[in-house]
C-alpha cells in the first residue's frame, strides 16, 4: 500500500500538458540528477553513435548476428537515484544508483523494466532487450542495481545487503518510470512488464514473488537462483572450481565431481573458458557479499555460520510468484546449471500452486552467454532469439492467448541466430 501511495504522490507531480509538447520537461521523480536527451534513435545502433550506451556493458551478452531494429526516435534520461555508493562512474558522476530511461515517440502504452546481468552496469540489457521493446512501442527503463563491479560486496553495513539492494532499486525504477511515462505521455502506463538475464533474471523472479502489483508480467532469461537451503551458487561452483584442476590433469573422478555438482554432461568443452572467466570470481564476490569473514579455498556452504545462511535468507526465492512468468534456459549453461537454476524455480512455483503463472522453455544447447555462440556455432545455440519470440507470446497471454505449454526447445535448423520457435 506505501508504494502505491508514493506512486500517487509521485503522480500528482505530472503534468500531461507537458508531455504533449514532444521533447519537453519530462522528469523523473525522486532522482535528483537527471539528463534529458532528444534522439533520432534510441536504439544501440543510434545509441553507440551519439554517445547514449556504453558497449563494454552489454559485450558478450549477445550474438554477432542478433538482429537490430529499425531506428526509434525518442526521448532518453539519463540520471540518479540517492545513494551513499559510487562504483559507477559512468558520465563521470562516480555515483551508483544510475538508470537510463527511453521514452518513444511512438508509445505503444506499455514499459519494460530491467535490471543488468552479472554485475554490469545500466546499459547491460541495451542490446538484447531494450533493442527489441523499444521496437516494439515500449518505453524502457534499466537500472545498475545500486553497486557494481567486482568490489559489489563492499556496500551496505551487513552481509547481504548489497544484493538486497538490487531488488528495492529495480522496484524504484519502476516507481519513478511509471511517473515519468505519465509525464510524457499524459497516462499511466498500460502494461508493464518485467525482463532480465542472469542477476537481471533473478530480479525479475524477486519482483514477482514481491512486488507482483506493480507488473503484468516478466521474462526471467536464466536468472540466479537463491535459496538458503540451496540449490544456490555456494553449492555448485566451489565444488567445480575444487575438482577442475584434478579434472584438467586427466582425472576421471574429478570429472565425475564436476558433473555431480550439476554441469551438464556435453559442456566439458566450455568448461576451461568458465574456469578462467566465470566461475572462480562469481564464488569469490557473491562469498565476499555473504561471508565476509572466511578466509580460504577450499569453501563449503553447508558448514558455513547460520549467520551466512540467514544472510542468503533474506534475498531468497520462494515460487510464490504472482503475475505470469516466462522462463528460458539454456540446457549448456555453464555458470548457472539448468538442473540446479531454472528446473528447481519450476517445481518451487509448482509447489506453491502457482504453475498456471509459468511457462518454461529449456533451449538445448543454449549457454549463459551469447556471445559464445559465435565462437562454437555448431555446439550452441543463442538465446537471444528466444527471449524475442518468448517476449511476443507474453503479450499475447496477456491478451488472452496461452503461449505454447512448457517444454525442451530442441535444436533446430535455420539461422538459430535470428529465429527461434517456442512449440
Amino acid at each position: 500500500m506505501r508504494l502505491i501511495l508514493v506512486l500517487a504522490m509521485m503522480l500528482a507531480l505530472a503534468t500531461p500538458a507537458q508531455a504533449a509538447s514532444g521533447c519537453g520537461n519530462v522528469r523523473v521523480p525522486g532522482a535528483p540528477k537527471q539528463q534529458l536527451s532528444c534522439l533520432d534513435d534510441l536504439t544501440t545502433t543510434g545509441t553507440l553513435v551519439t554517445g547514449h550506451t556504453v558497449q563494454s556493458d552489454w559485450a558478450g551478452l549477445t550474438s554477432v548476428g542478433f538482429p537490430a531494429p529499425k531506428a526509434v526516435p525518442g526521448i532518453q534520461i539519463d540520471g540518479y537515484f540517492p545513494d551513499s555508493s559510487t562504483a559507477n562512474t559512468t558520465h563521470g558522476w562516480n555515483h551508483d544508483a544510475q538508470f537510463v530511461l527511453r521514452l518513444p515517440d511512438r508509445w505503444n502504452g506499455g514499459l519494460v523494466v530491467s535490471g543488468s546481468p552479472g554485475v554490469r552496469r545500466q546499459y547491460a540489457n541495451d542490446r538484447a532487450i531494450g533493442d527489441q521493446v523499444l521496437a516494439a512501442g515500449y518505453a524502457f527503463a534499466a537500472t545498475d542495481k545500486g553497486n557494481t563491479g567486482a568490489d559489489f560486496h563492499i556496500d551496505g553495513r551487513r552481509p547481504g545487503d548489497a544484493l538486497a539492494e538490487w531488488n528495492s532499486r529495480v522496484t524504484q525504477l519502476t516507481i519513478a518510470a511509471k511517473a515519468a511515462v505519465a509525464h510524457r505521455y499524459g497516462r499511466l502506463p498500460s502494461r508493464t512488464l518485467a525482463a532480465g538475464m542472469s542477476n537481471g533474471g533473478y530480479l525479475v523472479r524477486w519482483q514477482l514473488e514481491n512486488r507482483p502489483w506493480l507488473y503484468d508480467g516478466g521474462i526471467d532469461w536464466e536468472g540466479t537462483l537463491w535459496h538458503e537451503d540451496g540449490p544456490n551458487l555456494f553449492t555448485f561452483l566451489p565444488p567445480a572450481i575444487k575438482a577442475y584442476p584434478a579434472y584438467a590433469a586427466g582425472s576421471a573422478q574429478a570429472h565425475q565431481r564436476i558433473l555431480d555438482a550439476g554441469f551438464a554432461p556435453g559442456s566439458e568443452f566450455l568448461w576451461p573458458y568458465h574456469n578462467d572467466v566465470y566461475w572462480g570470481l562469481t564464488q569469490r564476490i557473491h562469498q565476499a557479499e555473504f561471508d565476509p569473514s572466511f578466509a580460504g579455498t577450499d569453501y563449503d556452504y553447508a558448514t558455513r555460520p547460520p549467520s551466512v545462511h540467514r544472510a542468503v535468507e533474506r534475498i531468497s526465492l520462494t515460487g510464490r510468484i504472482g503475475k505470469p512468468l516466462i522462463t528460458l534456459h539454456g540446457t549448456l549453461d555453464t555458470l548457472l546449471p539448468i538442473t540446479r537454476d531454472s528446473d528447481v524455480y519450476q517445481r518451487m512455483i509448482a509447489d506453491q500452486g502457482r504453475a498456471g503463472l509459468q511457462r518454461y522453455y529449456r533451449i538445448v544447447d543454449g549457454n549463459h552467454v551469447d556471445g559464445l555462440y559465435d565462437a562454437h556455432p555448431d555446439r550452441l545455440r543463442p538465446i537471444g532469439p528466444c527471449f524475442r519470440t518468448a517476449f511476443s507470446a507474453l503479450e499475447g497471454w496477456l491478451d488472452g492467448v496461452r503461449p505454447p505449454a512448457s517444454a525442451t526447445i530442441p535444436r533446430a535448423s535455420g539461422d538459430l541466430a535470428t529465429t527461434c520457435a517456442l512449440s
